[in-house]
């Protein structure tokens, strides 16, 4: 159902985000509380900016993008802002920021523009008023339009001057009105001090910083505030005599005035120079001493930023770049198992990439049934994603908040039965789910039987009696150890001398360089055998990009259904696997990829009975490697049938129906010469 051409669940998204950010911001800027990290409230704010751009008939008047956050307190008197202190544009990219500059240049109709840029602190913004050089007023954000006035509070800041300092150069700072506005910050050591001595006294220890700054700001009592350490860092001045001047030059007026700067400001010429200057922050802002999430930029030139104007509640002559977070939000599209080597399933979120850290990542491991259940996770939900450290991201928070109305309960069970029919699973505990009767010893003696035979990397004289002997020796745990094994850890073996050993030695060592699809099909992925593994290496192209894809993107290539794209995405999202291919690479285990295309391009081939001069597995790989695809069933789209014996069959019956061509094995042969 669509109203005014807008889908209803578009609209509905639309009128959920909303109202959850505007919680959060309540909660946030008033009540300086964290109901989600914040750099997932800006995920959020993104896409609401988003609809709102794709759908302008839906942007209302209260939507967070036309409002400023935060309330004035009651207990503080208000004050107007003689300038609005409003908020800044976000940008998650070099394109975005990139749009940002272009517009902002073709507005001034000028051929190029020069920028500024500065550190953004993670505190809470605040206005110092000067009158004849004396400090008269200290003023909240508020609500952008009315703040609150803590003069006694931010009396008590001790890098605050309470009068500025004189200067001809800066003659004109002492005289009538001056505003300098800024970030009230708490430093990373001050905080760590503060929180130990209430971990010593057996009390609540604060959240962060900027909650901690916050709440110390609107406190009553003052000698309270003076006791907790807080700075003070100028970022703009608001008086007549700057309007002609660079944003550089205002820096440079703010600490003649004897008030702080974050001291990592930059200028540049173009918008590829702030990009060098934002990546080369990026690696040493860990070691400054307060928090920051991101950087501002705005036009170099005060004259031009006030032209701009303001659009929404943003200056279109700013924007603030935030880095990439720990944490993001993503809307579930699907939860599929993964079967791990102990016969464990483990539910996989997936959702669309997002970025995390620097990375970018589709999907969210390392669950049970009692987090499933903890968490009420369902497909179309909204999650916040983390990854602190961990290789693969986590689930923090469910924002049911935003859960589509047609939602259901996640069904565990039936996801199991559809995703793996052929395997009995019993809940082992409370929590997790196992396949039934499955030993972990003989789940992998069975996997490494078929990662070392001939449909696997083919590394033929690693028999089962020697695979057992490793295992139950506890030569070997997993895949990969195999690569790590020595001539004297064959020695160990019963009825290995030293040339068996070497002999053996030299045919894992020969093994290193495999066919990428040989591997693939190999590493245990259920439902994953040699031919849906070429399928997929030469539909993608590399590992690595098999990896990223989707189910979508799976599901495009050819004899891949559902229930495999589902094991491929549960198989790479598991964090053992990871750590296992991993594993592999530091062996010294590479993959080669055999370029496809050749003179089969465009022709389909299936075989029937047994070839005299190699097996169905190696025909099968030289006719992909020529570029024709290998069927396992004849249908009209099949080219040849290849008949490798007289004997009867269904397929040369049905070839016959249809008027597929049959050819033997020797014609078979010089097509693959």
């Amino acid at each position: 159902m669509r109203k005014n051409n807008i889908p209803q669940e578009v609209a509905e998204r639309y009128e959920k985000l909303k109202e959850l950010i505007k919680k959060y911001r309540y909660d946030y800027n008033v009540l300086n509380v964290d109901d989600m990290p914040e750099a997932a409230a800006d995920d959020l704010k993104h896409e609401l900016a988003d609809i709102e751009q794709k759908y302008p008939s839906l942007v209302a008047v209260d939507s967070p993008t036309q409002t400023v956050a935060g309330e004035v307190n009651k207990l503080f008197a208000k004050v107007e802002h003689k300038v609005p202190m409003i908020s800044l544009k976000d940008v998650f990219d070099f394109q975005e920021l990139s749009d940002w500059a272009e517009r902002a240049r073709k507005l001034l109709g000028v051929p190029k523009l020069k920028f500024f840029g500065d550190i953004k602190m993670d505190g809470v913004a605040c206005a110092l008023i000067y009158r004849d050089g004396k400090l008269v007023q200290g003023i909240t954000r508020g609500n952008a339009l009315v703040g609150e006035d803590i003069t006694q509070n931010v009396m008590q800041i001790g890098n605050i001057p309470h009068e500025i300092r004189k200067s001809k150069k800066f003659a004109f700072a002492s005289k009538g009105r001056v505003e300098i506005r800024g970030e009230v910050v708490m430093l990373k050591t001050d905080f760590v001090k503060i929180n130990e001595a209430q971990m010593a006294r057996g009390e609540t220890q604060f959240a962060n910083p900027r909650n901690l700054v916050a709440g110390t700001l609107h406190m009553l009592d003052a000698k309270i505030v003076g006791q907790r350490p807080m700075r003070f860092f100028g970022y703009d001045l608001i008086c007549g005599e700057v309007e002609n001047l660079t944003f550089d030059a205002i820096y440079d007026i703010i600490e003649g005035c004897g008030v702080e700067t974050s001291g990592q400001r930059f200028v540049c010429d173009n918008i590829k120079g702030v990009w060098g200057a934002i990546e080369r922050l990026d690696k040493r802002r860990g070691n400054l001493a307060f928090n920051n999430d991101g950087v501002v930029v705005k036009v170099l030139q005060k004259r031009d930023y006030t032209k701009l104007g303001v659009v929404g509640k943003a200056p279109r002559g700013a924007a603030a770049y935030k880095y990439a977070a720990e944490t993001a939000t993503a809307v579930v599209r699907d939860i599929v198992m993964s079967l791990g080597r102990t016969g464990i399933a483990t539910p996989v979120a997936t959702f669309d990439t997002v970025r995390l850290s620097g990375t970018t990542v589709k999907h969210a491991s390392r669950y049970n049934a009692d987090e499933i259940e903890r968490l009420d996770l369902r497909i179309g939900d909204t999650v916040v994603v983390y990854k602190a450290g961990e290789i693969i991201p986590k689930i923090s928070q469910n924002l049911v908040e935003l859960r589509p109305s047609d939602s259901l309960p996640f069904d565990y069970e039936k996801a199991l039965k559809e995703q793996h029919p052929n395997i009995e699973f019993v809940r082992d505990g409370e929590a997790a789910w196992r396949a039934k009767n499955l030993d972990g010893r003989d789940f992998l003696i069975r996997a490494l039987q078929y990662f070392v035979s001939r449909a696997g990397v083919d590394i033929i004289d690693l028999g089962k009696k020697t695979i057992v002997d490793l295992v139950d020796k506890k030569l070997v745990k997993d895949l990969a150890d195999i690569y790590y094994l020595e001539v004297k850890d064959f020695l160990k073996l019963d009825g290995f001398a030293l040339k068996s050993a070497s002999q053996l030695f030299q045919s894992v060592e020969e093994k290193k360089v495999l066919a990428a699809d040989r591997f693939l099909g190999a590493v245990g992925i259920p439902n994953i055998g040699q031919l849906s593994a070429r399928e997929l290496i030469r539909h993608f192209g590399s590992l690595e990009k098999i990896a990223e894809a989707s189910e979508e993107e799976l599901l495009a290539v050819d004899n891949v259904g559902k229930i495999m794209a589902e094991d491929v995405i549960g198989w790479f999202a598991s964090e053992d696997n990871v750590k296992l291919l991993q594993k592999f690479w530091d062996a010294g285990v590479s993959l080669r990829y055999e370029k496809v295309g050749g003179v089969l391009d465009g022709q389909s081939f299936v075989i029937t009975g047994s070839l005299a001069v190699m097996s169905r597995d190696d025909a099968a790989r030289k006719i992909t490697s020529l570029g024709g695809e290998f069927q396992t069933a004849i249908t009209s789209a099949t080219k040849f049938l290849v008949v490798g014996d007289d004997k009867p069959s269904s397929k040369r019956k049905k070839a016959e129906k249809l008027g597929v061509k049959i050819i033997n094995e020797r014609e078979f042969l010089e097509k693959i010469k």
